[in-house]
């Protein structure tokens, strides 16, 4: 173990790609692996160095595979066989917690439904692994296991954040849980837990913790207008506050007038709108490339924001083709995200179109929108019926 890992790690700071050195690491546990394959902590060492080659790119999940240059195979074989052979491997935290990773972007999510279940209570004092479970809930769309478990997750969290302070990276995880419980809130059509948990998440965000790390942690204050949204709270969001340090909280500055114009439009106040739209167009281009949700960049989940922003403007102001037009190339951006979990833009850009498209009398599309959510595909689909070609 030790002669693997000292190939982990290079001894010349100035490094920047580290790629040769997770690729070493992996190909050095191999042997290891190989000499030792009952021994559950080799096993899990093993399966994660594998999976690190390639963080968030062990499936082409849009097409249901494994990338070609991951390893995603070779770590399923590992993981599988100890859970069907060796035992205690379903007591091993490591195992578990790899597991769920391994499947979250694979077409098969469910096949990690039980190990979520068996990792929840295992270490009840780790907030994340409490949280773990939940990456698997989401796309199995068990909502109420996502709210209900992220909120144990916070639970614990507060225990830390007692013992070890709030400014530290460990809010990262902190939100983590909280935004993960909005989300399901959302689904769930629960507007008092969804507000509830989207007000502590502001709180676990305090000033000087987006100074330290703007592009981590800015986006996730923006959270609170995709909830006024999804629960129709026309006049909160008019009566929202822009953030008086526009230049660092410069996403939420942005959403809020994207909520502000939806607002107005859906009250009939379509000057107003058009207003807001203007400010928002001007907020939008000050956002800078770095800024970050998880794995997208904040422009283009903003890019999500401003098709939607246009389309219930159009559609609200009579003209139908257009404010269509502008929802489908919302729901085409949304499909494209990278993948995160929860996904960055909360507001299900289907479930717009699908409501515009009844209102408008066309039927069999908006069947189509519904159909995908319907089966459960509230992550991307590029194959949806509902896309038109070239759209």
């Amino acid at each position: 173990m030790l002669e693997a890992l000292a190939s982990r790690y290079p001894t010349d700071p100035e490094i920047e790609d580290y790629q040769p050195f997770t690729d070493g690491f992996s190909a050095a546990m191999k042997p290891v692996y190989e000499a030792n394959p009952d021994d559950l902590d080799i096993a899990c060492i093993y399966a994660e160095a594998m999976m690190n080659r390639t963080p968030w790119q062990l499936w082409d999940f849009k097409n249901g595979v494994p990338n070609p240059d991951a390893s995603t195979p070779e770590a399923i074989a590992v993981l599988e066989r100890a859970f069907d052979h060796t035992p205690g491997a379903w007591d091993h935290p490591g195992l578990l917690h790899m597991y769920i990773h391994l499947m979250e972007m694979s077409p098969h999510p469910e096949r990690a439904l039980r190990h979520g279940d068996r990792l929840k209570d295992l270490v009840p004092d780790a907030g994340h692994l409490v949280h773990m479970a939940t990456h698997i809930d989401v796309l199995c769309r068990e909502y109420q296991n996502v709210l209900y478990r992220n909120l144990a997750a916070a639970a614990v969290d507060d225990t830390f954040k007692a013992y070890a302070g709030p400014a530290n990276f460990y809010a990262l995880y902190r939100i983590h849980n909280l935004h993960f419980a909005f989300y399901g809130a959302m689904f769930l059509g629960q507007k008092a837990a969804a507000i509830d948990a989207v007000l502590r998440l502001r709180e676990e965000v305090p000033d000087e913790v987006v100074r330290a790390y703007p592009d981590i942690f800015e986006t996730f204050v923006a959270a609170a207008p995709h909830v006024y949204i999804r629960f129709g709270m026309w006049e909160d969001i008019v009566g929202l506050a822009q953030p008086e340090d526009k230049e660092l909280y410069v996403t939420t500055h942005a959403l809020i007038y994207y909520a502000k114009a939806v607002a107005r439009a859906n009250l009939g106040q379509h000057t107003e709108a058009q207003a807001m739209m203007a400010a928002f167009t001007t907020a939008y281009a000050a956002v800078p490339d770095t800024r970050m949700l998880f794995n997208n960049k904040a422009r283009d989940v903003l890019a999500v924001a401003e098709e939607m922003m246009k389309g219930e403007l159009a559609f609200k102001a009579g003209d139908h083709h257009t404010g269509l037009s502008h929802l489908r190339k919302a729901v085409h951006l949304d499909d494209h995200l990278e993948y995160e979990e929860p996904w960055s833009w909360p507001q299900p850009t289907r479930h717009a179109l699908g409501a515009l498209l009844m209102e408008a009398g066309a039927y069999e599309e908006a069947e189509a929108a519904k159909l995908v959510i319907s089966a459960g595909l509230v992550y991307p689909n590029p194959k949806d019926p509902s896309v038109p070609e070239g759209k």
